[in-house]
């Protein structure tokens, strides 16, 4: 199994209470749009504030893409810096000692890719391997563990790197009325994370607070990929998100985590920590409402939406960071850590600490 030694999230210094967000994205609608639609959107998905990697005043209709593109790069690669940083600094680890970085991100492209510029500047070693991975979505952050989980258990002597990082405001089409960019405009916030873990092998492998990964769970639901992702042109990133995804979640992603469970002699209610991708309080409220789970299983989720807004793929870095501040579960404590993204898919973690 693979242990987590450290989990970090970092955000852009751009704070912004979600009224004031709104009330810019207002004045960059189409002359003669009404804004009271765009007002009861960003009033609806309960987020109090938002990081952005810009200040708000530079946000407007007809940026090129080009430029947002280097804007993305230039500022992912600051706060992966300190999101690495960070979680060395929890754990006993220098950046040398890392063996794999697995970096994702689907709000920006850069060759060569991210993890690779940070490798000089965060003092990685030339020879570390790296795994790349853009559109996964949502998902890319419980993805990434999965696939570090599968790494390690291969390799089990090695040390390895998680980093998310989604500047989502770079992404947003402000002039676009369509309810799907509307919702993005009131959902999503930028941030980065870093996780640090070792395989059974490793010295450290017993010296870490942090859970164990028992198993991860990847599924595609055929017929789905219309309903979920980017509308890429010269406009750049358009969001593209069917009504339809919260039935989804409903009709099949809740069979697949009981499944998954059952795989493992496990029920939702023997789940002690839920590390829930909070796409929107609405999938969160479905989610809970399925798995017949209590009001406060989700508290985590719905306390990083209302905080920092749908980070992405580092959401569910963030709320695992804030179940270990909240003090480590006792020992035998359950997690199941799951995300959705494009595809339609569902990638889920099983976690034990």
């Amino acid at each position: 199994m693979t242990r987590v030694l450290a989990v970090s999230s970092v955000f852009p210094p751009h704070q912004y209470p979600q009224p004031q967000i709104t009330e810019a994205l207002a004045r960059c609608l189409p002359p003669g749009t009404d804004p009271a639609l765009l007002r009861r959107v960003h009033a609806s998905v309960r987020v109090a504030t938002r990081h952005l990697a810009l200040p708000l005043e530079r946000y407007g209709p007809g940026t090129d893409f080009g430029a947002s593109n280097a804007l993305f790069v230039r500022c992912a690669l600051d706060l992966g810096a300190e999101a690495v940083e960070r979680a060395l600094a929890g754990a006993a680890l220098t950046a040398g000692e890392i063996d794999l970085v697995l970096s994702t991100t689907v709000t920006g492209l850069a060759t060569p890719s991210l993890e690779a510029r940070l490798v000089a500047r965060t003092g990685m070693r030339p020879d570390v391997r790296r795994m790349p991975l853009f559109g996964l979505g949502c998902a890319g952050g419980a993805a990434g563990l999965g696939l570090l989980h599968e790494q390690l258990t291969g390799r089990p002597g090695l040390a390895a790197l998680l980093l998310s990082t989604e500047l989502c405001s770079l992404t947003l089409q402000p002039a676009d009325t369509s309810m799907a960019n509307l919702v993005a405009g009131a959902l999503f916030g930028d941030g980065a994370g870093a996780l640090l873990a070792v395989g059974p092998g490793h010295p450290l492998y017993d010296t870490g607070a942090g859970p164990v990964v028992v198993a991860a769970r990847s599924r595609l639901y055929p017929g789905t990929e219309h309903l979920l992702g980017w509308d890429i042109g010269h406009w750049g990133f358009r969001m593209v998100l069917g009504r339809e995804v919260p039935e989804l979640v409903r009709l099949h992603v809740v069979e697949e985590v009981e499944s998954f469970l059952a795989a493992h002699d496990l029920k939702p209610a023997d789940v002690d920590a839920w590390i829930c991708h909070p796409g929107g309080p609405k999938i969160l409220d479905v989610l809970a409402g399925a798995l017949g789970l209590p009001e406060h299983a989700f508290a985590h989720s719905r306390r990083s939406l209302a905080e920092a807004g749908n980070l992405s793929s580092a959401s569910v870095l963030h709320i695992l960071g804030s179940v270990g501040a909240a003090g480590p579960p006792p020992p035998g404590s359950v997690g199941l850590m799951l995300a959705f993204g494009p595809g339609f898919s569902s990638e889920l973690v099983l976690l034990r600490w």
